[in-house]
């Protein structure tokens, strides 16, 4: 589905890959509806001077069911249909045990990396039904196909949304909505700052993350091309073709670079 003229949902949009997602998609001649929780509504915000009414800003707790069932209108009153949504939206843990994880950090991962695109998929899904075209992207993770030392319940949620959004994929053959499911790689955002990563580590040791531009870029792609899934960076390619082919060996060399950050 060629994004041009098209309505399109970006979640997650104040910072990272969804703010360079609803950048990209305005460039390529797109309407956007930004959804945000907290933070980035000014930036967001400042696009309006540019684009005019082809943006709108409306905030949500993904986390929360009855928020996210109110969108759809919003949204249709805005721009006057939806085309496609693109659920962007994460957070991750810090780098702890499931041992040392209370429940409410638990519970926060999976409300807002699976209920979230849950919900999305779930409220949006009948009116992109009714486009002559439409597609869902769903933002799963390396760590969706891949366990990733101390992330055990990051991993889980984002697993949830991979099996989610190919579950989707097979009950959605034969119509005009698209899915695709995309796996990014280490991406240079502020998720890796809240995980409590050591970013000079990061640095030292010459691992080159892929830019938020560089991610969003490779999303849209996908979405414009009725991609399956989507991988994002080479570290995602390489663990995805490692994994495969030795999943015991992909967990151990995850282990082994984690020890060194």
């Amino acid at each position: 589905m060629k994004v041009f003229n098209k309505v399109i949902v970006v979640t997650g949009a104040g910072g990272g890959i969804g703010q360079e997602l609803v950048k990209q998609l305005l460039e390529k001649g797109a309407r956007v509806a930004a959804i945000i929780h907290k933070s980035g509504l000014e930036d967001i915000q400042g696009l309006a001077s540019t684009y005019g009414d082809k943006i709108s800003t409306h905030k949500a707790n993904l986390a929360i069911r009855a928020e996210v069932e109110k969108l759809p209108e919003d949204i249709i009153a805005a721009h006057g249909c939806i085309d496609a949504i693109i659920n962007n939206a994460g957070i991750v843990q810090h780098f702890h045990s499931l041992n040392d994880l209370d429940y409410e950090q638990i519970q926060k991962v999976m409300d807002v990396n699976f209920y979230g695109t849950l919900y999305m998929c779930k409220s949006f899904l009948p009116y992109l039904l009714k486009r002559p075209e439409a597609h869902i992207s769903n933002v799963s993770s390396m760590g969706g196909f891949l366990p990733v030392p101390l992330q055990s319940v990051y991993s889980a949620s984002k697993g949830a949304v991979k099996m989610l959004t190919e579950g989707l994929q097979l009950e959605l053959r034969g119509t005009n909505v698209g899915v695709t499911v995309v796996f990014p790689g280490g991406v240079d955002t502020n998720l890796v700052q809240n995980s409590g990563i050591d970013r000079s580590g990061v640095e030292s040791h010459s691992y080159k993350m892929l830019s938020p531009n560089e991610a969003a870029a490779i999303i849209i792609n996908g979405m414009e091309n009725n991609k399956y899934r989507v991988l994002a960076g080479n570290d995602a390619k390489i663990m995805d073709f490692l994994y495969r082919l030795n999943p015991k060996k992909a967990t151990d060399i995850i282990a082994k670079k984690i020890k060194t950050l």
